[in-house]
Formats: C-alpha cells, structure tokens, sequence
C-alpha cells in the first residue's frame, strides 16, 4: 500500500509540475475558445444615395436558466414570461413551464427568439431577468448579418455579393464581390466563449473582447430610376419574344459611369431572373454591330469615302469559294448606304478590297482601339476578347470579310457599348465605371475618375461622317422602325447566327439580336447596348424588331421621367409649409446631440439627414414619410448605433 501511495503521489506531481502546462493548454481550448463576430458589411448605395446592398443584423436571444439565483428566478420569471406571451401570443404559464423546466434540466442554453431584427433584439433586452444582462439574468446574445437587396431582383447580379461555402470557397460576383474585400467587408471582432456541455458554447460575457469593425459604403454610378426602366423595359421584350437570356446596359456619354445594367435569363418555368452578368461576362461574335467599327477603319485609312460606290449584286455573293448573302438586293449602293442598310456583302468587299494584301493592317486598328485586350473592370468574370490576326488557328482568306460583318471574332457588350460611346464622345473612349466614391459616414476614403483608353480614336473629319450615318440608321435605314420625330437616335441594328456550328441549325435556327446606340443624337447624354438571344424566331429575331424597341423605350421614358433640362421659373417663393418644416428640422437638429429625437412624420431624407450627423446608422425599410422608430425619443444614444425607421 506504501508503494502504491508513492506512485500516486509521483503522478500527481508529474501532472502538476512536470506535463501542467500541456494539460492546462487542453483543458483551457477545451472549454473557453474565442469566437470571431464578423463585421457588419458596408452597404452599397445607388448614385442618388438609394440603398442597393445592407447587411441587416439578426439577433439569436438565449437564457442561461442556471445564472439567476433561486430569488431572482422566482421574482422575474412571471414578469419575463408575461412579456413573451404578448411577443409570441401564447400564455404565460406556457412559457413558465418551459423555463422552470429548462432550470430543472441545467439548461444553459435555452433559445427564446430566433433570427429577429434590431428593434426586437432592443425590446427583449428590456424584458424583466433579460434586463439584469449575463452575469444576473442570464442573458445569451448571439449577433450573425444577414444581406439584403431592397430593390429585389432589379440589378441583384451586378449589385453582387460574396459568399463562401462550407469548404471555405468563396464565390464574388458584381460590385459587392469586387469592392468586398478591400472596402465592404471590415474587420472581424471577437468575443470569448465558454463550452457547457453537449456542443453548446456560452459567452463569458455581455460584451466583445474587440468590437467589430463595420466595412466602408460604396456609392455606385447606378441611377434606381434609369435601372428600374432598363430592367422593365427588357423583361417585357424577353417574355414578348420567349428568348432565352439577355442584357441591357445604360451608359453616361462624358464620364463612362454606368447609369443601368440589366441582365436577365430564363429559367426551366420560363421566369426571368438575374441569372449571369451577360453584359460583363458573355463574349460573342457581335454581327452587324460591328460593321460601324469596321468602317471606321476603313474611312480613316481612306480605303473608301462615304461616296464610293460598291456592288453588292443581288444579295448573293461568294468570297474564296464561300456565299456570303443579304437579306435584300441592293446593287450599287455608297458605302454610307451599305451601313444604312446593313449589307453583309458591301461590307465583306470594302474590307476585303482594301486589306486583303495586308490584312495586318486592319487588325492593328482594332488592336490600337484596344479592342483586343479586357476593358479590366474590378467585377469578377469580365469576357476575353478574341481578335484573330494572321497566322493565328482560325485565320483564313475568309477572315477578313467574315469580320467585317460581325463573325469570327468575339466581343462583350460592354465591351462594345465603349466604342460606341467614344463616337458619341467625339472620339474619347473612357473607360466603364460602376464606383463613384467609397465613403465612411460622411467622410470620403476614396474618390473614383474617369479613366480614359483612348484619348481619341479617330480623325473629327471620320468620327462626324459615322456620327451622320449612325443618325441615317435611324432616321431612313434598318433602324426605320424607331425613329421618332421628338426625339433623336443614332445606332446600329445587328443580327448574328449563334451556335450555327451545330447539326440541329437548319431545323432550329438561333439568332442574336442587337442594338447599340446613344441619344440625343445632336448633344449625345446616353450610350446604350440592347443584346437578346435566341428569341423564338416565329415572333421575329431581327434586331431592329427584338433589341431596338428596347432601347427606344429606355431613351423615351428617359427624357420624360429624367429630363435633361429642368427649367425653374422662380426661385423665390414662399411656402408656409416649407418654413414650418424647415424650423422643426433645424430645432431638432440644434437640441438633440446625444438623446434620441422623435423624427417620425418627418419626411425620410430629412431624417435620414439628421440622424446620420448624429453618428446613427440609419436603415430605412420603404419610401415616404418615417412612421416609426426602433429607438425610442429621449433614449440616450451611442456613436454608430443603428437605427431602423419604418416609412410609408
């Protein structure tokens, strides 16, 4: 029995002295680990400062049914189960049971609300127990984000998100994935967490070790209003039309700033929904198009002029043993009428005629216009060109007047809405930009400029006869069917076969319709590219009947709900109503610094106004006037709370 005492006694002392640390390491990460408490994301606002992207913060109220004592069980469990059943609708003694239960049971863990927002998380601190925080009540918060979209399914895609699986990929799509890392996402925070048994993990306190960061907000180049007309405008033409996917994007001639991009596919129900970033990502051979850039190369090479006149025969011509063919006949025409009219043939032979001997020529044009490289936007996913020069694989003699018109290469349609807005320009090619500024409250981390590819593409003497043929498109060629007599357009239709490679062509046609233009003609405001493909070729598949539609309706509601000029007869006028509101703003505003004011029945960017200056972060759920407030008036408040204002 000695001999066993002292061997009890050495592993006693071995444990504690010789191997206590390694234990005491385990026995520590067994039972206390800390926890990472992720960081509200930076929310992404629209160019008139609507919200596109938040993260909403959802809240997960628990009880430790063991903390209380017996009499502060006893005194607060009635009053605490009194206030859940008016939350839940059910009894007080339902509730009593449950608690009393969990208590008998050493239930440390005990969930009472799920998922709730900020004002319930707020009015379930103040319920009796809760009220006395961790330590006494046995209060358990658990804080997670969640992002919401406030315009639905409008621009989901482009606006974005980041996500990340189980096996930790993360997947980044638009402007929330491209700007997430660097701006949107913050710091993580973290709060220590003790085990209690069977997997379950309780704070060790009320509060975070190290508070989270909140991320930067985002001001994007979108304009709501001009987003919401693209977007209807498409959906209507893709369900009139049955296609199967397409894109809309709406440009700023000056700056490149994208005022929409719609993309929208169709599901197995036939639903449309922003299925891929088409606009971005899709490369395609664009078809007639791309005739506009064609010809400018030839014009400022001085190939041909406007005026020379080129056969197109009957609408039947080969080129190196292969037809290329036109809808209709059209003889001897002027250069500037084949791009009216959109001959294949009359383009296939100004190219083919002029660069043939030299094809390398030609493609340096393009490579100059850098219509060859990406236009490296920060959104994920942006489609490679592919501009094919000789000596390449899929170089021929058939190369050249297959470019000519749209074929044997491939482009986004972004990627060509940036040419078109540099005729539109006068020549300068900016690059597409979807960021305005970065900001921290009302503080600017970043401003974004434009950035220009190309300083000027070609000659004033070119770019003014492209600029008359644009208009010539509209006014008397393919684009006929738009004109508009109270209003100017300039573009070009285009029509391409897609998947023509495929043995079921002949018995089941594809098309890719097309439009790409700006308006006004005279003083352009607008660039924009309109792509649908595979639109069921029983109803039509031209672009001028499928695409162009689109694009007029997106310039007509534009000029009557946005209008370029906006005249105001008279400055001086005096409202009672305006004065009385603008007193209560500005007494408000001089009373309040740290106590909670009442800004319901103030109109929503008036309350928004104010209660951002006072350090709040405002989340604002519809439009209109605030009709309630999660923050109570004369509730004492801290820097970065945030606030959530019902309007209607």
């Amino acid at each position: 029995m000695f001999v066993f005492c002292l061997a009890v006694v050495f592993k006693l002392v071995s444990i504690q002295f010789i191997q206590g640390d390694k234990y005491r390491a385990l026995a520590e990460q067994r039972i206390v680990k800390n926890v990472v408490i992720p960081a509200n994301r930076g929310n992404v606002y629209s160019v008139n400062g609507n919200l596109l992207a938040t993260s909403i913060p959802k809240y997960d109220i628990r009880i430790d049914a063991l903390t209380p004592s017996d009499r502060t069980f006893e005194k607060h469990l009635k009053p605490l189960c009194d206030s859940l059943s008016v939350y839940y609708g059910k009894s007080s003694t339902y509730f009593q049971n449950k608690l009393r239960k969990a208590r008998v049971n050493k239930n440390r863990y005990y969930l009472l609300a799920r998922n709730i927002g900020y004002s319930d998380y707020i009015r379930f601190r103040n319920f009796p127990l809760l009220n006395l925080g961790a330590f006494k009540g046995g209060l358990i918060v658990e804080q997670t984000t969640k992002r919401e979209h406030p315009m639905g399914a409008i621009a989901q895609r482009s606006i974005g998100y980041e996500r990340f699986d189980d096996d930790g990929n993360v997947t980044r799509a638009g402007i929330d994935g491209a700007y997430g890392v660097k701006y949107l996402r913050g710091k993580d925070g973290r709060r220590a967490k003790q085990q209690i048994g069977k997997g379950q993990w309780k704070p060790i306190a009320d509060y975070n070790q190290v508070d989270p960061q909140d991320g930067f907000d985002v001001y994007t180049t979108i304009d709501v209003n001009i987003q919401d007309i693209a977007h209807h405008a498409l959906l209507e033409q893709l369900e009139e039309y049955e296609a199967d996917h397409g894109c809309v994007v709406v440009m700023e001639t000056k700056t490149g700033e994208i005022r929409a991009i719609s993309n929208l596919g169709r599901n197995k129900d036939g639903h449309y929904y922003e299925r891929l970033n088409y606009a971005v990502g899709e490369s395609i051979e664009p078809g007639s198009t791309f005739k506009v850039i064609a010809l400018l190369a030839a014009l400022e090479d001085k190939v041909v002029d406007t005026s020379t006149v080129i056969d197109t025969k009957l609408g039947y011509k080969q080129f190196y043993g292969r037809p290329i063919y036109d809808t209709h006949g059209h003889g001897k025409i002027s250069a500037a009428r084949i791009l009216e009219v959109s001959s294949n043939i009359g383009m296939a032979t100004i190219i083919d005629d002029g660069y043939s001997k030299n094809p390398k020529r030609f493609v340096d044009h393009l490579k100059e216009w850098n219509l060859d490289k990406p236009l490296g936007l920060p959104i994920i996913g942006e489609g490679k060109p592919v501009i094919p020069q000789p000596g390449d694989k899929i170089w021929s003699k058939n190369a050249l007047p297959s470019m000519a018109y749209g074929y044997n290469l491939r482009l986004t349609p972004l990627q060509i809405l940036t040419f078109y807005n540099a005729i539109a320009d006068n020549g300068v090619m900016v690059k597409p930009r979807f960021i305005r500024e970065v900001k921290s409250l009302d503080k600017v981390i970043e401003t974004f400029k434009d950035s220009k590819i190309n300083n000027k593409i070609c000659s004033d003497e070119t770019l003014k006869e492209m600029q008359a043929m644009l208009k010539n498109v509209v006014e008397r060629g393919t684009g006929k069917s738009l004109y508009s007599p109270y209003f100017s357009m300039s573009g070009k239709t285009g029509t391409a076969q897609t998947e023509y490679w495929m043995d079921d062509w002949k018995e089941n046609k594809r098309y890719i319709s097309s439009f790409a233009g700006y308006f006004p003609a005279e003083n352009p405001k607008y660039s924009c590219i309109v792509v649908i493909h595979k639109p069921s070729i029983k109803k039509g598949y031209y672009g001028a009947d499928v695409s162009g539609p689109v694009f007029k309706k997106i310039a007509q509601k534009i000029f009557t709900d946005t209008p370029i000029v906006d005249e105001v007869e008279s400055l001086d006028i005096d409202s009672e109503s305006t004065e009385k509101e603008y007193k209560s703003f500005y007494n408000i505003a001089k009373t309040y610094k740290t106590i909670m004011p009442n800004v319901v029945g103030l109109p929503t960017m008036d309350a928004l106004a104010l209660l951002e200056n006072m350090d709040l972060k405002v989340k604002i759920e519809g439009v209109g006037i605030v009709k309630r407030q999660s923050i109570k008036q004369g509730e004492k408040i801290k820097k970065n709370q945030t606030i959530v204002l019902e309007v209607s």
